[in-house]
């Protein structure tokens, strides 16, 4: 029992000096990825990279959604709405706006919208997980997720229902599946 704990005290502290040699090394000064940042001042969102430096100016985007910028980010866009970017600032696709902002992650997958269809993306990745083709679609739960190619939106003062007769699930795949 002891040697278990000793040998854990040893993994720990050789994790730790890794983690601060990646830090203090050339790995942090190339880390590829980029900080939201907000200037106080004129209460604008940009991007830095870990030096410091300005990557993406404030100003450029109305709210920086995506507090760490990999490989793509999600930020508002004064005349495309809410979006999601890669690192050379081209949009992929906009994301569905839900409770005054975009739509959030849930079991991994949040919803994009194309041509006012509604698909799905991988939170980590961004990647297009399930082609947007339903006119409804509700988030992932449990990894199904209830959606309709015939559904109406109805609006109820300044919010709005949907409506089907022919919901169904489908898993992450976008294949269907029996009604969990």
């Amino acid at each position: 029992m002891l040697y278990s704990n000793v040998q854990t005290a040893l993994l720990l502290a050789i994790f730790s000096l890794s983690i601060g040699l990646t830090n203090c090394g050339q790995v942090a000064e190339d880390s590829g990825y980029l900080l939201a940042f907000h200037d106080d001042a004129k209460d604008e969102y940009g991007y830095k990279n870990q030096n410091g430096d300005i990557v993406i100016p404030s100003g450029k985007y109305s709210f920086c959604f995506s507090d760490t910028f990999r490989t793509f980010a999600i930020v508002a866009e004064p005349t495309a709405g809410f979006v999601a970017i890669d690192r050379q600032e081209n949009i992929l696709y906009k994301i569905f706006p839900y409770d005054n902002g975009p739509d959030y992650p849930s079991d991994g997958l949040f919803r994009i919208l194309e041509n006012d269809k509604i698909g799905y993306a991988d939170s980590a990745t961004g990647s297009i997980v399930i082609k947007p083709q339903f006119d409804c679609a509700w988030p992932f739960e449990n990894g199904v997720a209830k959606v309709s190619v015939d559904c109406k939106t109805l609006g109820d003062g300044e919010h709005s229902i949907w409506e089907s007769d022919n919901w169904y699930y489908i898993d992450k795949t976008g294949s269907k599946v029996d009604q969990q």
